[in-house]
């Protein structure tokens, strides 16, 4: 053996056999041609759409499969099951059949035995140019509606609140899978360095009934989680206690030297890149939070719009900052903002969940809702805003066409509800599926979540079928194994 050779390890010497070379390029050979003959008869596995991520980056915009109508998204997802009969679904027919009993209907539904058919609790009239009969209860909603592209055959796979908010957000009943906002995150990074890539922002009455499940990384890097903050309750711990600013600076300058040695002593440490990217994130989130979060710069005209000012509904109000902080959040790059209208289970005291008392709670839910939500649809409009945001609006599941019996409200339905989108990329002003005359059963283009939040990658420029990441040897999606667009809402 060549005594030059002695350095090399025990594979680079067998390299250096003249017999084991030839072996082993003829071995080589045969498996590239056997990697091509796989690929043209499309046996080999599907590449992962997940995108390449520097730790050190994380939060850094990367591209989408193909050129997006939308960059950035706001969700407002009103907790408790919305009923589409008092909303947007008008259904004439329950006005005939009012008080009568639903002929060939279950005797008992999720909460007990069910009663007789119930009219719409409120008025019902056309708007705009499209005539679209809308709720009376939502006026300031009801104003949008040539701008918004209605799904009126949604379904969901429970009619439980906590796995429906699940399968909404999540695309799964079970926990522990990640949230539309982590995996939009993880896809595209955002366009704001300074502040979070994916922010949720909870009702003023408390959080939803799954909570931290609606804005979490799941299996994906933690890096993706959604942050939770409101015009209420800012960013916690951004400010060590008892710390002057300079001796805080000064900290975390020492830190980040020690910090960058010590990455350079060990270049392939992931995780260590990953966490001093977490901090340099907080410490720029230390400036950038403070002046978001401050509504003051708010003209009065502003804040009367949304009905921030009101001084008689401290809930609408708070709700309306929300708003607000919302639109400053899209005005500053961030990516995915989520938007929470009702919190948990309360007997619908708290959240949209109307059982018992369904147009005594859906008068005081309405008031907080509508308004502000309103405005923060024009008003990003008027910025110029919209022509890049997407905003969605969406429930865990609709409501039954009856009454509980010995009750004025309406039992769980994940059959057949409404969901809406508008802005970025959105056809405006019509209505996509149909429910049948009492509005049950969705019965027209039959749309299951999956295909709602399968339109929403797309107009991101996603593609639901390559968005994936490895978990436990599986290639997970958002639409799991399922999914289609809704082409229709294109424009």
């Amino acid at each position: 053996m060549n005594h030059d050779a002695e350095h090399l390890s025990l594979a680079g010497r067998a390299l250096l056999d003249r017999r084991q070379f030839l072996s082993q390029s003829a071995t080589a050979l045969g498996s590239i041609a056997l990697t091509n003959l796989l690929g043209l008869d499309g046996l080999l596995a599907a590449e992962s759409g997940g995108p390449i991520i520097d730790p050190a980056r994380p939060y850094a915009p990367r591209r989408a499969h193909f050129a997006p109508k939308a960059k950035n998204v706001v969700v407002i997802f009103c907790a408790g099951a919305v009923s589409q009969l008092e909303t947007w679904d008008y259904k004439p027919e329950l006005i005939k059949w009012d008080d009568k009993p639903l002929p060939g209907g279950p005797s008992v539904t999720f909460q007990g035995p069910a009663g007789n058919l119930a009219r719409p609790q409120y008025e019902f009239r056309p708007r705009g140019q499209t005539g679209k009969w809308v709720s009376e209860m939502i006026p300031h909603l009801a104003e949008l509606t040539d701008d918004i592209a209605f799904v009126h055959s949604l379904t969901s796979k429970s009619n439980t609140h906590g796995p429906a908010e699940n399968f909404l957000s999540t695309g799964f009943t079970l926990d522990g899978f990640p949230s539309l906002g982590s995996w939009v995150t993880y896809a595209l990074g955002s366009e704001n360095q300074d502040l979070p890539a994916y922010v949720a922002i909870p009702d003023p009455r408390g959080v939803p009934q799954n909570g931290a499940n609606n804005w979490g990384p799941g299996f994906l890097p933690a890096a993706f989680q959604g942050t939770t903050m409101s015009a209420k309750d800012p960013i916690r711990h951004l400010a060590a206690a008892g710390v002057s600013p300079q001796s805080d600076a000064a900290a975390r300058a020492l830190l980040q030297k020690m910090n960058a040695r010590h990455l350079e002593a060990n270049p392939g440490d992931q995780k260590l890149a990953a966490r001093i990217a977490s901090y340099e994130l907080a410490a720029r989130m230390q400036l950038s939070v403070p002046e978001l979060s401050d509504l003051r710069s708010e003209p009065a005209h502003i804040l009367k719009m949304y009905g921030a000012d009101d001084t008689q509904n401290e809930t609408k109000a708070a709700f309306a900052k929300n708003c607000i902080l919302a639109r400053r959040l899209i005005e500053r790059g961030v990516r995915f903002v989520q938007l929470f209208n009702g919190a948990y289970a309360s007997g619908g005291a708290l959240n949209w969940d109307g059982h018992n008392k369904l147009k005594e709670q859906y008068d005081i839910h309405a008031q907080i809702l509508d308004q502000p939500a309103a405005a923060l649809i024009r008003d990003l409009k008027q910025r110029g805003l919209l022509q890049d945001t997407l905003v969605v609006w969406c429930t865990e599941f609709g409501r039954m066409p009856f009454f509980q019996k010995g009750a004025k409200g309406r039992d769980h339905n994940p059959d057949g509800f409404t969901c809406w989108l508008t802005g970025a990329g959105v056809k405006p002003g019509i209505s996509q599926g149909r429910t049948d005359d009492l509005g049950q059963r969705a019965i027209e283009n039959i749309h299951p979540l999956y295909h709602f939040n399968a339109t929403i990658l797309h107009l991101l420029g996603l593609d639901f079928e390559r968005l994936s990441f490895e978990h436990n040897g599986i290639q997970r999606r958002l639409t799991n194994v399922e999914g289609k667009l809704i082409p229709e809402v294109l424009s």
